[in-house]
């Protein structure tokens, strides 16, 4: 336990790891507690009004010959505009974060030929390309960013509907907006017709 604790106090000294300096053999132990200015660094970074709290632990384990998986827990308070009335929503996120390193993603994109070629990632692929360090601070970051509510609301704030449309016309309804709303009267006169 002595050696986690060691490589932890590593870890957080330096938020960039080498890859070449990670041990193969065991699991490289990692914490993250951002300062209040680190705090405030990355809310204004992520269009928050604050983040209250901040903590990133987990590990790096060597999977196969050159690759690296990151397993991680992240937790957070983050204060976002309420998207109807702009008042402070405080909102806690707590998720899990994985990520692979894979060498081969790296070499793929070494060999490109075309610079403007695009490489085909997966939607739900958890894997990055390897570099020569992990940028643990930029894992957290990101896992903050793709954590946040989209669309937070103050509770009990509600958008009320809005209608707008020429003097003399009839106002288009959300019913009517909808691409596919007169299909089914038309598949009964089509229906009826038969």
């Amino acid at each position: 336990m002595e050696n986690a604790l060691q490589m932890t106090d590593k870890a957080q000294k330096s938020q960039k790891l080498r890859v070449a300096g990670l041990d193969t053999q065991k699991p490289t132990v990692f914490e993250m507690q951002p300062s209040a200015p680190k705090r405030s660094a990355i809310a204004s970074d992520l269009d928050l009004l604050g983040l209250r709290k901040l903590r990133f632990t987990g590990s790096i384990t060597a999977t196969g010959d050159a690759d690296w998986t990151l397993t991680a827990d992240l937790g957070a308070t983050v204060v976002q505009a309420c998207v109807v009335t702009l008042v402070p929503v405080t909102t806690r996120i707590d998720v899990a974060v994985s990520r692979q390193f894979v060498a081969a993603v790296a070499e793929r994109v070494a060999e490109r030929v075309d610079p403007d070629e695009e490489i085909e990632i997966s939607p739900d692929d958890n894997s990055e390309p390897l570099g020569t360090h992990i940028d643990l601070a930029a894992v957290m970051t990101e896992a903050l960013l793709l954590a946040l509510p989209l669309y937070p609301k103050a509770e009990g704030a509600n958008l009320e509907a809005s209608t707008f449309t020429e003097t003399g016309k009839t106002p288009m309804s959300d019913e009517a907006a909808r691409p596919f709303a007169g299909l089914s009267a038309l598949r009964d006169k089509l229906g009826k017709d038969e």
